[in-house]
C-alpha cells in the first residue's frame, strides 16, 4: 500500500518562499510519475507540476513556471516542491500524487493519478 505524506505548508507573505516535501512509503517511486496538485476553496483540483522519477523530465502549469521547481530524491523516496515569489493566488491545499510508470506526456488530470497524500495548506498573505 503506497502512502504519501506531505509537509512544509504554512503561512507566508507575498513574495516569500516555501518548500513542500512528500515522503512515500510502501513502494519506491523511482520509476513512477509524481506530481503536485492544488485545490483552493470552491475550486477544482488543478495540476501544478509533474515529474518522471526515472529521468527527471517535468511538466509545469503555466501559472507557476519560473517560480516553482519540482525535484526528487529517489534514495530518500521524497518529492519536493520549491515555491518562490509566492502570490496570494497560490493559496490552496497542495497535494502530492503518484501514478505508476513513466509518462511520455505527464498528465494534468487528477483522475490519471492513483495515490494521493492528505494535503498541506499553503496560505499566501498580501
Amino acid at each position: 500500500q503506497v502512502q504519501l505524506v506531505e509537509s512544509g505548508g504554512g503561512l507566508v507573505q507575498a513574495g516569500g518562499s516555501l518548500r513542500l516535501s512528500c515522503t512515500a512509503s510502501g513502494r519506491t517511486f523511482n520509476t513512477d510519475t509524481m506530481g503536485w496538485f492544488r485545490q483552493a476553496p470552491g475550486k477544482e483540483r488543478e495540476f501544478v507540476v509533474g515529474i518522471n522519477s526515472i529521468d527527471g523530465t517535468t511538466r509545469y502549469a503555466d501559472p507557476v513556471k519560473g517560480r516553482f521547481t519540482i525535484s526528487r530524491d529517489n534514495a530518500k523516496n521524497t518529492l519536493y516542491l520549491q515555491m518562490n515569489s509566492l502570490k496570494p493566488e497560490d493559496t490552496a491545499v497542495y497535494f502530492c500524487t503518484r501514478r505508476p510508470g513513466y509518462s511520455m506526456v505527464i498528465p494534468i488530470r487528477p483522475e490519471s493519478y492513483d495515490h494521493w497524500g492528505q494535503g498541506t495548506q499553503v496560505t499566501v498573505s498580501s
